[in-house]
C-alpha cells in the first residue's frame, strides 16, 4: 500500500480548519470569481516574473548534489536554487 505525497503532508490547525469547512461544502463560489481568478494569477505572474539574470560558480560537488536534490524533489535544478535563494532574501533560511 502506497501513501500519496499529499496523504504525506501535516496541516497545522488552520489549514486543517480550512480543509474541513470545504470538505462540508461550506464554501461558495464568489459572485465576481472570474475577475477575482484574473487578478489573482496577474498578480501571481507579476510576482513570480524573473527578471533578472545572475552567473555563479559552484564545485561540481555542490552541483551535483543540488541536482540530486532537485531531482528528488521533482524540480529542476536551477528552480531549486531560484527557490533558497528567495527564501533566503525574505529571511525564513538562517
Amino acid at each position: 500500500m502506497s501513501k500519496s505525497k499529499e496523504s504525506d503532508q501535516k496541516l497545522d490547525a488552520e489549514e486543517q480548519d480550512l480543509l474541513t469547512s470545504f470538505e462540508r461544502n461550506e464554501w461558495k463560489e464568489s459572485p465576481n470569481f472570474k475577475e477575482e481568478k484574473s487578478f489573482a494569477e496577474r498578480a501571481a505572474e507579476n510576482y513570480f516574473r524573473k527578471d533578472a539574470r545572475i552567473n555563479i560558480r559552484l564545485t561540481k560537488n555542490d552541483l551535483t548534489k543540488i541536482k540530486q536534490l532537485a531531482a528528488h524533489e521533482g524540480m529542476p535544478y536551477q528552480t531549486l536554487i531560484a527557490s533558497l535563494l528567495h527564501k533566503y532574501a525574505k529571511g525564513h533560511l538562517a
